[in-house]
């Protein structure tokens, strides 16, 4: 099977109500407040190390019993940027996506250069829900 690198959109930040460990590299997230200062649309965004999906989009993955992932509750905010650039934008529910997965091998994996790699299958899944700012290329396993 062919592995991807996925760098999806980034499209906001941390909110203030987000709980993480700096003392560790990468930060380890433990309660995760997203706020978006804009949105291009797609259905997968990222604020490094974490990733968020629509809920359509878990929906899909959990059918197609993919590997390497859990999800959790995110709170999701928008900024005043946001409010103030699409005010007329609504945001369809996000949910965080937790990789867990080994790169190259499950479905969802993190590489070693902390970068998102997803499967084919997942590239696959995910298209049709709109992933067109992503940066995808490809991921050769070590």
């Amino acid at each position: 099977m062919k592995y991807y690198y996925l760098e999806p959109e980034v499209s906001g930040g941390f909110g203030d109500n987000i709980i993480l460990d700096t003392s560790v590299h990468p930060p380890l997230v433990i309660r995760l407040h997203f706020e978006f200062d804009g949105w291009l649309g797609d259905s997968v965004v990222a604020s490094f190390p974490c990733f968020l999906v629509t809920e359509d989009v878990k929906k899909k993955i959990l059918e197609s019993d993919f590997s390497g992932m859990t999800f959790d509750h995110a709170e999701v905010t928008t900024s005043e940027l946001f409010e103030e650039m699409q005010p007329d934008q609504k945001l369809p529910p996000f949910v965080w996506l937790k990789v867990n997965g080994e790169a190259g091998h499950d479905d969802f994996g993190i590489a070693k250069d902390y970068r998102l790699v997803v499967s084919e299958r997942v590239l696959d899944a995910l298209k049709p829900f709109g992933i067109s700012n992503a940066l995808i290329e490809p991921f050769e396993a070590p």
